[in-house]
């Protein structure tokens, strides 16, 4: 397992492996082409980790045969896309262990280059996302067990790091948590790839990564079913939805009104546009370079230039796909508004405007509507959207309207505090099915919470101070009659 950390207790847990990775990172720095490649990837540092813990556990010890057990891909590479990134991992690896000869990798159980390169398919075929308990990647880890648990993209089970604080266990501990009943005799199910994506993209990433078609009820939907991650709404607007058009089949109705998309070719156009977009956005959202790693103000300047240009393309490309009937759920809609969300919540603070807090709020609104099309009740995912989305409606108003209230989302005042507090309520018992009920919800669930109660501690004020406002209207016009 790698994940990030910086006290220093963590240090003195952990320093058997620190003090090796320590001048290991200090040796690729040295050689590093830039500052901006001076620390390997959490891929490279989980491997060289793994092989550390092999030498020194001793290679016919438990836990190495644990890991050289597990699946590995490596016959099928030739015919893979990804032969290329799996010789970039190899040979980096060996970089950071700091090799020079290829017999000093004996020592790591690796006796030939086939060796290394199964080592590899073992570790990208098996391993998983580390994540905050918000579902931030943070690292890297590889569980020989948890890996036996297969594939579909409609799973009842899903791996999560909780956080909970309730455990006297070293944390982050890795979780299995049901998304549903699981009968006796059921097998366990957990997807490999983000099922929010459109069949097509999920099955490339699949064969690629794991070198299997997936077969689950869902990617063998039949035609007379619409899959609302790649729906269009009704023309008609009859309440039905329509499949996107593609090239191959451009003729498009909805299913409930058979009414027939007119233009086709606009919304393959738009839906075309939209990828392109998400993935220059994605780009460059990811992308701020470090300039001179003393100078943390230029970073900090390119990475607000490369978030602006990304917020510029997901605010012009977001409307466009609207506009051509694509609900929340469709990609690339939902992927551009959580990225959206994402880039708008960046550089919130105490001076955000009642405008910014309130597009960020519908924003994520949308998002979490599109989530609830394609993700189950009880999905971490849900979860935390609706805990995010909570906590901005609770956010302190900048510039609360004065106007009557009207159908306009989100509201001001009192409404608003209400519907946090309805939203919340949701999110947490979406957390505590999520993240797990011996959890508590997990982090977010106990943040969640407390910000319940502090709302309901609110409620309570504004209730009495409009009853206290009443009670005095009555008693003037009382004592005036």
């Amino acid at each position: 397992m790698l994940w990030l950390w910086d006290t220093k207790s963590c240090q003195k847990a952990d320093w058997k492996l620190h003090k090796i990775e320590c001048s290991a990172l200090q040796r690729w720095a040295k050689t590093a082409p830039s500052a901006a490649l001076g620390v390997p990837n959490d891929a490279v540092r989980c491997l060289g980790r793994i092989l550390w813990q092999m030498k020194s556990k001793g290679l016919n010890s438990g836990w190495s045969k644990e890991i050289q057990a597990m699946q590995s891909h490596k016959v099928a590479l030739r015919q893979s896309a990804s032969v290329e990134a799996h010789t970039h991992l190899a040979h980096s690896v060996v970089r950071y262990l700091g090799l020079t000869a290829p017999s000093d990798l004996e020592e790591y159980g690796i006796m030939s280059a086939g060796d290394l390169v199964d080592m590899i398919s073992r570790f990208i075929t098996n391993t998983f996302a580390l994540t905050s308990p918000s579902l931030t990647p943070i690292g890297a880890t590889v569980s020989p067990l948890v890996a036996f648990t297969n594939h579909s993209c409609l799973p009842n089970a899903v791996v999560a790091f909780p956080r909970s604080g309730r455990t006297k266990a070293k944390e982050p501990i890795m979780n299995i948590i049901a998304l549903r009943d699981i009968r006796a005799g059921e097998e366990v199910l957990m997807a490999y790839v983000d099922t929010t994506l459109p069949k097509v993209q999920r099955q490339m990433a699949l064969a690629e990564t794991y070198n299997f078609t997936c077969q689950c009820p869902l990617c063998k939907q039949t035609p007379t079913i619409v899959d609302p991650r790649e729906a269009i709404l009704c023309p008609k607007s009859c309440g039905g939805i329509c499949p996107i058009p593609n090239e191959d089949n451009p003729i498009s109705q909805c299913l409930k009104c058979r009414a027939a998309i007119t233009d086709p070719h606009a919304v393959i156009d738009a839906v075309r546009l939209g990828q392109e977009a998400l993935d220059k956005a994605t780009r460059l959202q990811s992308s701020g370079m470090v300039l001179h790693s003393d100078v943390s103000s230029i970073h900090d300047v390119h990475h607000l230039v490369d978030d602006g240009k990304a917020k510029q393309l997901t605010t012009h490309m977001i409307p466009i796909l609207a506009s051509a009937g694509l609900p929340p759920s469709s990609h690339p809609l939902l992927a551009l508004l959580k990225l959206h969300q994402s880039l708008l919540l960046a550089p919130l603070s105490d001076r955000i405007s009642q405008e910014g807090l309130d597009e960020s709020i519908r924003i994520a609104a949308k998002h979490i509507a599109g989530l609830a099309a394609v993700l189950d009740e009880g999905h971490p995912v849900r979860g935390v959207a609706l805990a995010e989305l909570g906590k901005l409606l609770a956010v302190d108003e900048p510039s609360p309207s004065s106007l009557p209230q009207t159908t306009s989302f989100p509201p001001s005042g009192p409404t608003r505090l209400k519907i946090a507090y309805e939203t919340l309520l949701k999110a947490r018992n979406e957390l505590l099915m999520g993240f797990g009920r011996e959890n508590g919800g997990g982090q977010v669930g106990l943040e969640v919470r407390e910000c319940i109660v502090a709302l309901e501690k609110e409620l309570g004020v504004w209730t009495t101070g409009v009853r206290s406002v009443l009670e005095d209207a009555r008693a003037e016009v009382s004592g005036r009659t």
